[in-house]
């Protein structure tokens, strides 16, 4: 089998970055947190969030740094968010060039289709790469474990949302920090597997065609 499109390698390179970036402007983010997130909220709420005289300059860089840590992980979420999407887009269209866009969209955002949508999404392209015999066991060990520890790290986000905070400024945490971090490195593994099945898949046809060397029997002179 060869597909049609080259598999998306670049893309998934993409991906590997952007899930390490967000996963270290989090760190840094829940690192800010326990260090001097406490203090900090504490000090806003004495100013009423908006410091002020000589006693708030201390605290005008310490909200500086926050601002920006706060950014950097938004911006790798959203980043991270966008890798993957085309890389699961191109990575589908090297299986079947046709494959629908919408359905992707569908999957991720449709609610309720949204808790297993983009899983069962992933193990269909995984099915459709022709995976070796023997390997569909520990392949869905593999996606089960990133879904679920993908949702977890859904439900802790929703919950630090949600919550009233008796102190700190996110709420963000190490719970939070270490599924993200799970969640990245199975979403990456996963997109490994089938990035490297669909290359394996479009480079074994090109060394099937490869002329085969001449017998010998078949020289000029042999007998």
């Amino acid at each position: 089998m060869r597909f049609a499109q080259a598999p998306p390698i670049k893309a998934a390179s993409a991906v590997y970055v952007t899930l390490t970036a967000q996963v270290l402007s989090l760190g840094a983010l829940v690192l800010f947190e326990q260090v001097r997130g406490d203090r900090l909220a504490a000090q806003l709420a004495e100013f009423g969030g908006r410091p002020h005289g000589a006693d708030a300059d201390a605290v005008v860089g310490a909200v500086t740094v926050f601002a920006v840590l706060m950014m950097l992980a938004t911006g790798a979420t959203v980043a991270a968010a966008a890798a993957y999407v085309t890389w699961l887009v191109r990575a589908r269209q090297a299986n079947d060039p046709e494959a629908p866009s919408a359905s992707v969209a569908g999957a991720w955002l449709i609610p309720g289709v949204n808790l297993v949508g983009p899983a069962l999404l992933v193990h269909e392209l995984w099915k459709g790469t022709r995976p070796p015999s023997g390997r569909q066991s520990r392949w869905l060990a593999l996606v089960a474990a990133w879904w679920l520890s993908w949702l977890a790290t859904l439900a802790l986000a929703v919950t630090v949302l949600t919550r009233d905070s008796t102190g700190g400024l996110t709420g963000a945490g190490l719970a939070e920090l270490a599924c993200l971090t799970l969640s990245a490195l199975l979403c990456a593994a996963t997109v490994r597997e089938i990035t490297g099945l669909q290359q394996l898949a479009h480079t074994e046809p090109e060394q099937s065609l490869a002329p085969l060397p001449t017998p010998l029997t078949s020289l000029p002179g042999s007998t």
